[in-house]
């Protein structure tokens, strides 16, 4: 890979009770267990970062693959459903990924979505180590 950009976070503290922040100082904030597992739900968790960050990344993918099969997504949006919870000895991560684009037909959606799995970065990370599961919504 030849990389086109790289940041930095720093996580101190106790780890998911702690305090996260991005190397420029653009992105800083408290970071708190979720009431779900116990804890104070005071903060921000990864879980939610990481929710943030598949949402926008398949979005764009979403966006490169239309445009590049000349279909306009109009006001589309992608939804991030990121689970954690015990797989074995440890911990494991499940994801959900809703695609609507009220602008084109079902089956037209279904395949650019399908398409913007194959090429985007958190789908080609997360491919075969989690489960992954596409809903493009109904017109």
């Amino acid at each position: 890979m030849n990389p086109l950009y790289t940041t930095e976070a720093l996580a101190t503290g106790a780890g998911r009770n702690g305090t996260v922040q991005v190397a420029d100082g653009n992105l800083s904030f408290d970071l708190a267990v979720p009431k779900e597992m116990g804890g104070s739900g005071n903060g921000n968790n990864p879980e939610q970062l990481f929710a943030a960050g598949y949402a926008a990344c398949f979005h764009s993918a979403l966006q490169l693959v239309a445009r590049a099969a000349k279909q306009d997504l109009g006001d589309s949006s992608v939804g991030a459903r990121v689970s954690i919870g015990k797989e074995g000895e440890g911990f494991g991560l499940a994801v959900e990924l809703e695609v609507i684009v009220p602008a084109l037909p079902h089956e037209v959606s279904q395949q650019l979505a399908e398409k913007a799995h194959e090429v985007c970065p958190y789908s080609n990370a997360t491919r075969g180590n989690i489960e992954v599961t596409l809903v493009v919504a109904e017109d």
